[in-house]
């Protein structure tokens, strides 16, 4: 069997425009966040900020903040979520971003070497919020596994 790892997506829809002062908080967190990830043990990979701007043609939406990146295992995920300094940040979330009415957080399984794109995570994002959690798409929520989504892709 192939080697899998986690792929997920989280949305935030922004309070302001990014150079809006409201949103200074945060944008001064940004590069702490991303240095607490690509140091985390278990990351693998995340969308630089460079390649963002896709995102908008993807989500038809700028004013949402678009975080893609894939982690060895949903265990390393969870800890670098609720067991680093990025908690800190994620604690002051509501200072920023308003509540989205939809599920903004999904995670699938990739098989090495591959790269999320905009279209795979709206794909994920909107089967979550239209057939509920399942191997194809779920959240912290669930424990599926590679073998799970394998098995999954084979009977649909």
């Amino acid at each position: 069997m192939s080697k899998f790892y986690l792929a997920q997506v989280n949305i935030a829809k922004c309070l302001a425009p990014l150079s809006d002062p409201i949103m200074q908080g945060f944008i001064n967190n940004v590069d702490k966040m991303n240095a607490i990830a690509d140091s985390s043990e278990g990351f693998v990979w995340r969308l630089k900020d460079e390649d963002k701007d896709a995102a908008v043609l993807v989500f038809k939406d700028d004013t949402l903040i678009i975080n893609i990146s894939v982690w060895e295992s949903r265990e390393a995920l969870f800890n670098y979520t609720y067991n680093s300094d990025h908690i800190e940040v994620f604690k002051r979330k509501k200072e920023w971003f308003s509540k989205i009415k939809m599920m903004h957080l999904a995670f699938w399984y990739v098989p090495e070497g591959y790269m999320p794109t905009f279209q795979d995570a709206k794909d994920r994002l909107d089967y979550l919020n239209a057939h509920g959690e399942t191997p194809y798409a779920f959240s912290f929520k669930s424990k599926f596994t590679a073998a799970d989504a394998l098995q999954y892709k084979t009977l649909n």
